[in-house]
């Protein structure tokens, strides 16, 4: 007796979504990064119930353009789940559906088995090269400025915005791709930390080791993320010139407009929220 579907079962609108994309594939059915969508549409499917166990509010979603695009979120909630809530709602709520490309830290594909899933979904490691070719190639890219530094805050820091780094405008300037900010709220709420650990996390080769508050008492039941509710916010694509090689300092005030205009999203929203979890 089969009590839950198999975690290998493609979601409907996950395969009719897959349909409307058009794919440069080779003769074994990956891409130039390694993405293969017969596989991509397992993990999008089961992607999908974390998507849907965070219930998530999306609002202006169809400001991403058509082409190479920059997709530019604030980071948050100690996994990426904040990443992984925004591809499947480009992939599901976006008209015509966009494949999004996110942007990984270079320690996960030290991570068994996740390094495989990644590539196969279509995330590559983020370095400049495979970023810009990804935009010449008119993807759409997920890249997270903060790094590791916004995922890991811990809750004294929740919701404001660490330096962001300089290479996403660097790109954005060289491609010529716009960038729509994102602000994600919810995600600082399903894990919580009240302290990095770092002695831990350079022993077990991490960013960061977050200590939850429950964690003596749930063990590492406490790392099981709260059901609280995600609002994504996509907010006007943002346009900039200039020479991509440009000084820090230069570049460093275009990096600023796209920050704060992050943070004033993050604010209205936190300033509108009823509730965590409703």
């Amino acid at each position: 007796m089969a009590l839950l579907p198999p975690l290998a079962t493609v979601d409907p609108e996950i395969e009719a979504a897959f349909q409307r994309l058009s794919l440069e594939l080779n003769e074994l059915g990956y891409d130039a990064w390694g993405f293969h969508p017969e596989k991509a549409k397992m993990l999008y499917s089961i992607a999908r119930r974390i998507f849907d166990y965070f219930r998530p509010r999306i609002e202006g979603i169809e400001n991403i353009p058509d082409g190479r695009v920059l997709l530019v979120p604030n980071h948050s909630g100690q996994l990426p789940l904040d990443g992984l809530v925004i591809a499947v709602a480009c992939m599901l709520r976006a008209d015509p559906p966009r494949l999004v490309r996110a942007m990984a830290e270079r320690w996960f594909p030290t991570l068994p088995f996740v390094n495989t899933a990644f590539s196969r979904s279509g995330v590559v490691v983020g370095d400049p090269v495979n970023c810009y070719n990804l935009l010449a190639a008119d993807n759409a890219i997920l890249v997270f400025p903060e790094g590791a530094r916004g995922s890991g805050k811990t809750w004294d820091h929740r919701y404001r915005l660490v330096k962001f780094g300089r290479g996403f405008m660097r790109l954005a300037l060289q491609a010529e791709a716009p960038i729509v900010p994102i602000s994600v709220v919810g995600a600082e709420e399903s894990i919580i930390s009240l302290y990095d650990a770092k002695p831990i996390a350079r022993m077990l080769g991490m960013p960061y080791a977050p200590i939850h508050p429950l964690l003596p008492i749930l063990g590492l039941l406490a790392y099981l993320p709260l059901p609280s509710r995600f609002y994504l916010d996509f907010g006007k694509p943002m346009y900039f010139e200039g020479p991509f090689d440009d000084e820090d300092d230069r570049v460093d005030i275009k990096v600023a407009k796209v920050r704060n205009t992050i943070q004033s999203m993050i604010d209205k929203r936190l300033a509108i929220r009823e509730s965590v979890f409703a």
